[in-house]
């Protein structure tokens, strides 16, 4: 059996063959995981379909109490993906966010039973959390306006300073930059100088960098928060970034790393969408044709050009960083928006253990090859890396860690002999009880022999979640096992140990979250159930 699973390493995959459909039919024989370009061993593989967690969970409900005689047997109503489309509509222009929002909207009136979905902005305003209210949801979409700190800027600015330009400006003291900001300043202004000019210039371009700086550090800071609350949602966990792209120095690369180190640990992936659609080159735009020379329309657009790439390289690497892909360079946004929030009708998880870990925080980069036979063109969409522990975790830290992660996932887990089963009752039309059963066979769970007796303790966490995937509550149990030889024996005759948890709820749908853990082996069982309370 394999220990200290907080060191296990979990790379989920999509394959699809060359025509994007979904291959579902490969075994652990066909996958080859690289850890910096060292091969691995895989020793857990799964292969998981779509809409399956909701038929496995119900079928942990031991009894359906009936009212009038005809049992209340109403599927539950169990979510497995949530899908946080993010705005940001700090940068967005908003014919672009327009579009977008309409393309979103159509994506959400076919959301699958099984999907959940929130709407979240940069400006953190007009949030909706987690729901499948798609009413709601397309409500406040056409809320959604750009929000930047400078108002949305003029329509033709002058002088037209980007924030790229700015900081080249103000930070590298970039002759090329300034001259070209004071030129174009005499020209749009009419002034009589470049001296005036420049000196105007400098103010814009100082404006232009404090506008800059808050709005990507708000941006940054926002998706944080973002990818730390659906750390939580006990399920497929995706992002799916609206933005044109933004300006985001080196000084931001601590930031832009938290926010992907925290998306791989959680099993965040985020995927991005260009909302600027079909890119066009700044040297082509014939309105500013005859205002300047030809030299400077010339140096001015490749400066535009490198701006636009530059705001681009965010979302590249915030999708490729996580496992997620970026949808670029296309207007057809409706298949884009569909493209990152559709539902892999089945993925793979693959596990391994990295051996000789060290234990210095950095970047271990994994490639997943996938082998059949025959050969055929496949493409692979796999968790791009992980990062490593800076420091070694003591046992009560490891389980905590470990416990935790599982009770706000939707894997399951069998390494002990764990039984979930699920009851229910109503004592009123407003109140209801709960009671989550674990079963656990003792005799195939290991002991330690100390002082003459029997050792091993047994960690219990019940999790109820709510129809959206919202906590509700838990609650934990410490089973200590210090048996004599014939309390051991009489147990093992008995053949079940039985810990039930009861939860007051109101009806309704619940999602259930076993874990068990025990000390002796270190090792984890995490089940899934569902009831349904009429």
């Amino acid at each position: 059996m394999f220990k200290a699973r907080v060191d296990m390493v979990s790379v989920p995959v999509v394959v699809r063959d060359s025509r994007g459909r979904i291959i579902g039919n490969f075994t652990k024989e066909n996958f080859q995981v690289f850890d910096r370009g060292k091969p691995q061993e895989i020793v857990r593989f799964t292969v998981e379909k779509s809409g399956e967690q909701a038929a496995k969970a119900a079928k942990t409900v031991d009894t359906l109490p009936s009212e009038g005689g005809e049992a209340a047997a109403k599927a539950p109503d169990v979510p497995e993906r949530f899908v946080a489309y993010m705005f940001d509509d700090m940068h967005l222009k908003f014919p672009d966010l327009v579009r977008a929002r309409d393309a979103v909207g159509r994506q959400l009136a076919t959301l699958p039973k099984t999907d959940r979905a929130a709407i979240y902005t940069t400006s953190g305003q007009n949030n909706v959390d987690f729901t499948d209210d798609v009413e709601k949801l397309q409500a406040d979409l056409l809320l959604l306006r750009n929000r930047s700190i400078s108002g949305g800027g003029a329509v033709n600015p002058c002088p037209d300073i980007s924030y790229y330009m700015a900081d080249l400006m103000i930070n590298h003291n970039d002759p090329t930059v300034t001259s070209l900001a004071a030129q174009e300043t005499m020209a749009c202004l009419g002034l009589p100088d470049l001296k005036t000019a420049a000196s105007y210039a400098q103010g814009a371009a100082q404006q232009a960098l404090a506008v800059g700086e808050q709005e990507s550090h708000v941006t940054l800071t926002v998706f944080t928060d973002i990818v730390r609350h659906m750390a939580a949602m006990p399920g497929q966990r995706i992002v799916v970034l609206v933005s044109p792209g933004f300006f985001s120095p080196d000084e931001y690369q601590p930031d832009k790393n938290e926010i992907i180190n925290r998306a791989i640990r959680a099993s965040v992936v985020i995927n991005s969408l260009d909302a600027r659609g079909l890119w066009t080159d700044p040297g082509l735009d014939a309105s500013q044709a005859g205002k300047y020379t030809v030299q400077y329309q010339t140096a001015k657009a490749n400066y535009d050009r490198l701006n636009e790439q530059i705001n681009s390289d965010v979302l590249a690497e915030m999708a490729y960083g996580t496992g997620g892909s970026f949808f670029e360079n296309n207007n057809d946004l409706d298949a884009g928006v569909k493209q990152l929030a559709a539902v892999p009708e089945y993925y793979y998880v693959l596990a391994f253990a990295p051996q000789n870990l060290k234990l210095d925080g950095s970047f271990h980069s994994l490639k997943v090859n996938v082998k059949s036979n025959p050969p055929m063109s496949l493409n692979i969409t796999a968790r791009k890396g992980y990062y490593a522990p800076k420091k070694a975790s003591n046992a009560a830290e490891t389980a905590k860690e470990e416990i935790e992660e599982s009770v706000f996932s939707r894997d399951e887990l069998s390494d002990l002999p764990v039984e979930l089963h699920t009851q229910y009752f109503k004592s009123s039309e407003k109140d209801a009880t709960i009671a989550i059963v674990c079963r656990m066979d003792p005799r195939r769970i290991q002991f330690k022999k100390t002082d003459g007796r029997n050792v091993n303790n047994l960690t219990v966490v019940s999790a109820v979640f709510d129809h959206n995937g919202n906590f509700v509550s838990a609650i934990q149990k410490t089973v200590e096992l210090k048996m004599r030889d014939e309390t051991m024996a009489k147990l093992m005759t008995a053949g079940v140990i039985t810990i039930k948890t009861n939860f007051s709820v109101q009806p309704g749908s619940y999602m259930i979250r076993l874990v068990v853990r025990d000390s002796e082996g270190q090792l984890m069982s995490a089940l899934n159930g569902a009831v349904a309370i009429q």
